[in-house]
């Protein structure tokens, strides 16, 4: 064995793959599985995003486009918010780096260098603090309380905890809400008391709002931090196309960013990724279109009727039970007597022939709660999902 020291740094050396990946690994593009691991629906992209996108290819868009997208779509997005949350965003803020993930990575950048810490609401999508870690921050968990006794059962946080776990290297305060994989829908008064701390403490504030039209009560779109919010703050929205659109495999998403870093994004989008792919902006700017809105409707009907399924499988189990989502297209599955999510879920790909994702993916290895839920995206054909829940069932009968 060499003895020559590596110039890599030991952090990235030490990472390992989340249990996402672990498990899709097993079986992916196995047809005799029934895959329920990834945060996709098995809707493709609506015709008319495609064809806006090969219309563009015949057209030759196929050159550097900015960095930072298209200045029709970015005025595209601004107008999306305009049409449904009420807000003004101003152009300057806004800029598609690429994915939404990457998006988020460019906000991380803004923000955190070697040492600083982000907090976190969790369970959380694990490539966030995946990314802070290869940043070289360090993450902080604050776990949503789980309150079975409220009618219906509820996530609830705890924001005392939330700030008591803030101290002087934190630099950002991380939500996803609609949440990823609990379906938690952060409050108006909650947005409000976490941009007043965050105002007072000089910490930013990054939002993933991707699934925020995707969300079953009266609002067209979840309360969003943009509806706060100054241009003058430091928080950071981060939105896409793949949940709400159906396109998880275009890579393309944006970041509503303070106004005071509009030259800086220039410089960042391009050392980054130099913006997303041409043609497919094209294909984005259809999604916004009313045509667009149409499919997002009929996208929240799909997720309901997911729900709808998930719900009356439930109410047939004894040894599985849920905290019933408010948003999002995921099922957070409360096993009894399960301890090793990751084991479990590998063996149900092995035996069973379902994917899902283990708890275990969406917090660190301390949280045991977590360790005893797989995820499930119930976006899918209500069928196939009812023989993929029946699967389930019957493994978790046999343990």
């Amino acid at each position: 064995m060499s003895t020559r020291s590596s110039a890599i740094r030991p952090a990235i050396l030490a990472m390992q793959q989340n249990g996402i990946g672990t498990v899709s690994s097993l079986g992916l593009g196995d047809p005799d599985i029934i895959p329920l691991w990834f945060g996709e629906t098995d809707l493709v992209t609506p015709a008319f995003i495609r064809e806006a996108a090969k219309r563009a290819l015949d057209e030759g868009r196929t050159f550097y486009s900015g960095a930072r997208g298209i200045r029709p779509l970015r005025q595209a997005v601004a107008e999306f918010y305009r049409r449904v949350l009420g807000v003004e965003v101003d152009v300057a803020r806004i800029s598609l780096p690429g994915a939404a993930t990457l998006a988020l990575v460019t906000a991380l950048e803004c923000v955190v260098e070697t040492g600083d810490n982000v907090v976190m609401v969790s369970p959380v999508w694990p490539s966030i603090f995946q990314a802070v870690e290869v940043i070289g921050g360090e993450s902080r968990f604050v776990r949503l309380d789980e309150d079975w006794s409220a009618t219906p059962p509820c996530w609830r946080l705890d924001l005392q905890k939330l700030f008591d776990a803030c101290d002087g290297r934190t630099k950002a305060i991380f939500v996803a809400s609609p949440g990823n994989p609990t379906g938690w829908v952060m409050s108006r008064a909650e947005q409000e008391a976490v941009l007043a701390f965050a105002r007072e403490r000089g910490i930013a504030i990054i939002s993933d709002e991707v699934y925020g039209t995707l969300v079953f009560g009266e609002r067209q779109h979840a309360p969003s931090f943009l509806e706060l919010a100054t241009g003058d703050d430091d928080v950071f929205v981060v939105n896409g196309f793949s949940k709400a659109w159906a396109m998880t495999g275009w890579r393309i998403g944006w970041l509503v960013h303070p106004q005071k870093l509009d030259r800086q994004m220039d410089v960042i989008c391009i050392a980054n990724n130099t913006g997303p792919a041409a043609f497919a902006q094209y294909g984005a700017l259809a999604a916004l279109s009313p045509e667009g809105d149409a499919f997002r409707g009929q996208m929240l009907a799909y997720c309901r009727a997911g729900r709808k399924v998930v719900q009356e499988f439930l109410a047939t189990q004894n040894r599985i039970r849920w905290i019933e989502p408010e948003g999002a297209f995921y099922g957070f599955l409360q096993i009894e007597g399960m301890t090793d999510s990751l084991t479990f879920a590998s063996d149900l790909v092995r035996r069973a022939r379902v994917g899902v994702s283990p708890g275990s993916a969406f917090a660190p290895p301390e949280d045991k709660a977590s360790d005893s839920c797989i995820r499930i995206c119930y976006a899918q054909n209500p069928d196939r999902l009812r023989q993929g829940l029946a699967r389930l069932a019957t493994a978790v009968g046999e343990r």
